[in-house]
């Protein structure tokens, strides 16, 4: 059986930028270079009979790229990821305000 760490450290290079957007672009003198948050996990195993296994996972959100225009370097954020992150976050923080705001009223 081939070493499970090896074969999933090979399957994790797939995962991150490549994964949610693809390489860097170079068109018309413009250089577009994507960046995402990125996380992964592995697991593996194997039983006394040499059996076993091994899994894993990971994940992927584009925030956003660099684009350079000569000497001119910006981020341009992704507004589509920062709605649907921003969203839930604020409202599970207005809930939780609330809920801390009714306890202190007691």
């Amino acid at each position: 059986m081939p070493n499970i760490a090896l074969e999933l450290g090979k399957q994790a290079a797939s995962f991150g930028v490549n994964s949610a957007y693809g390489s860097q672009q170079d068109m018309d003198g413009i250089r577009v270079i994507p960046v995402a948050i990125s996380w992964s996990g592995y697991g593996g195993g194997s039983d006394d009979a040499g059996t076993g296994g091994g899994g894993g996972g990971g994940y992927a959100i584009p925030i956003g790229a660099y684009v350079r225009r000569g000497d001119d370097l910006r981020f341009e954020p992704n507004v589509v990821s920062f709605l649907a992150v921003a969203i839930p976050f604020v409202w599970v923080c207005g809930r939780a305000l609330s809920r801390v705001i009714r306890a202190l009223k007691k």
